[in-house]
């Protein structure tokens, strides 16, 4: 425990210095993640990227981010925080630089993958410093300016990315981690004192990490062959059995280990239980959305890589200033309504999304995209508070840091199953629209099987040579409806996820009318 703890007074801005390296830190790790999604255009053109490297490009960072978060918690707790805090940094902006200077796509999403690890252990670890210098008096205010920053770099993570992709610049998308880096790391090394590992004599769970990250990397490798191949091919159906294999060896070593990552007797309240299928329900469906919805964007509606980023930003202001609101009608009336109502909100969102076709580009945004996303800006201020809120007030105090855990590993691995479940149905659906598509046109069958070749790149699928202009253009219209066909199944999957949400929000969660915590299994009734 570090000294504020004991004297929360006397160390203050050595408490401050902890909650500037943990802003910026944690900073590099939101910019970096919503920054790629709109680089990703550019990204794909530079490096000749097919539609499953791109899935691989946001999955190599996020599979390892969502398997081993519960575990780079247990490493600081065992090694020291701000020892392991160091080493997460370190090897986040080493694999940053690696993958700014990636050669090809696989180097780039062998980068990404050392880079999930890094934020693994960095992410954790910052939570872990804030609460470890701040005492019980601050330590919220000091995780609401965490949080706050948190949200603003998601904020304008997809400006700064569509700004460098539209100056040829995507790379520098991870170059901006550098000195955000070095200034957290100069602050540690010379600011912050050594604290004393909290290991209490047990042993850290790596069977546990090792069954969950390779049952979860084994599942995603399996969908993504999946879309390019089928069951027959023996890596498909031998990888997603071994996914299966590697969950089920995780719940046994979880009720055996003498320090699991994830009680899972925990799961036997309510609340918690049913707070995390809307969590897992809802980021699926919030994930995969906008990971097409920038290709779309840019590669069939024509927007800018600049302008599809600040696209995004309704949705995060309507956060920011609903979030307040959502949370004190939690205080009020209990999570049910609250989660059921925003679910809901978003569900109807996503089919706003699903209306436009091929527009005209952006003159045309105000009245095609803007009021899908309106809408789903206020399902998100409605949802992302409550549900987090009714996770982390579902448990006794002495659960608190496990319940984050499970509150962020939960939304980090909706993001993961995001792109392996809709990612490869997006390609198998824009491929066979495709397919119907262009045996419509007037086109010779050597170019239509060249298309098809093609087709793993999406929107980005290039026109075979050798047509006239009129069938160049009329293969291009192929190629942006195929896309908008497919990314209208997508949006529509994902407001039926949220509907289940909504659902299960309704029927498993209780609304408060006596005293007892939010979300807690006393004090609640059924309205």
């Amino acid at each position: 425990m570090s000294v504020l703890s004991s004297k929360p007074d006397a160390n203050r801005p050595l408490a401050k210095w902890v909650l500037a390296t943990s802003i910026l830190a944690s900073g590099m790790a939101f910019i970096d993640g919503t920054a790629l999604s709109v680089a990703l255009p550019a990204l794909q053109a530079d490096l000749g990227a097919t539609g499953a490297n791109l899935l691989w490009v946001t999955n190599g960072f996020s599979l390892p981010l969502a398997a081993l978060l519960l575990f780079g918690g247990a490493v600081g707790d065992h090694h020291g925080r701000r020892r392991t805090f160091i080493a997460g940094i370190a090897l986040f902006v080493g694999a940053s630089m690696a993958c700014g200077f990636a050669p090809n796509v696989k180097a780039l999403i062998a980068a990404r993958v050392v880079q999930g690890v890094g934020a693994a252990i960095m992410i954790p670890g910052s939570l872990a410093m804030i609460s470890s210098y701040f005492g019980p008096a601050e330590r919220g205010r000091a995780i609401g300016l965490w949080s706050a920053f948190s949200v603003l770099a998601t904020t304008l993570g997809p400006v700064v990315g569509g700004m460098l992709a539209g100056a040829n610049l995507w790379r520098g998308v991870f170059f901006i981690n550098l000195p955000l880096a070095l200034v957290a790391l100069a602050i540690l090394g010379v600011k912050i004192p050594a604290d004393q590992p909290a290991t209490d004599g047990k042993r850290l769970d790596l069977r546990g990490a090792g069954c969950v990250t390779a049952g979860l990397a084994a599942f995603n490798y399996g969908l993504i062959r999946w879309s390019g191949s089928s069951l027959s091919d023996v890596w498909v159906w031998g990888t997603l059995v071994g996914g299966v294999v590697g969950m089920v060896l995780f719940v046994v070593s979880q009720k055996t280990a003498e320090q699991p990552l994830l009680p899972l007797g925990i799961f036997k309240n309510r609340t918690l239980a049913a707070a995390s299928v809307v969590s897992f329900l809802y980021y699926t469906a919030f994930h995969g959305t906008l990971f097409f919805l920038p290709l779309n964007l840019i590669q069939v509606q024509g927007y800018k890589p600049a302008l599809a980023g600040l696209t995004q930003v309704p949705i995060m202001m309507l956060l920011i200033s609903l979030s307040a609101g959502a949370g004190r009608w939690v205080d009020r009336k209990g999570p049910r309504w609250p989660l059921a109502i925003g679910s809901s909100v978003t569900g109807v969102g996503f089919m706003l999304l699903a209306g436009p076709g091929v527009t005209a580009g952006p003159g045309e945004f105000w009245s095609s995209f803007f009021p899908g996303l309106l809408v789903v800006g206020i399902g998100l201020g409605l949802t992302a508070t409550p549900v987090s809120a009714t996770m982390m007030t579902s448990v006794a105090s002495e659960h608190l840091g496990l319940a984050s855990g499970i509150n962020s590993s939960l939304t980090r691995l909706a993001g993961v199953f995001a792109i392996a479940a809709l990612g490869p149905l997006m390609l198998a659906l824009f491929a066979q629209v495709l397919e119907e598509r262009v045996g419509e046109l007037p086109v010779s069958g050597a170019a239509a099987a060249q298309l098809m070749r093609d087709a793993s790149k999406l929107a980005a699928t290039p026109v075979p040579a050798g047509l006239d202009a009129q069938g160049a253009e009329a293969v291009r219209g192929a190629i942006r409806w195929a896309f908008v066909d497919a990314f209208r199944w997508i949006v529509g999957i994902a407001a039926v996820l949220c509907w289940v949400a909504a659902g299960v929000a309704a029927l498993g969660l209780r609304s408060r009318v006596g005293g007892g915590g939010i979300g807690s299994e006393k004090g609640h009734a059924s309205s």
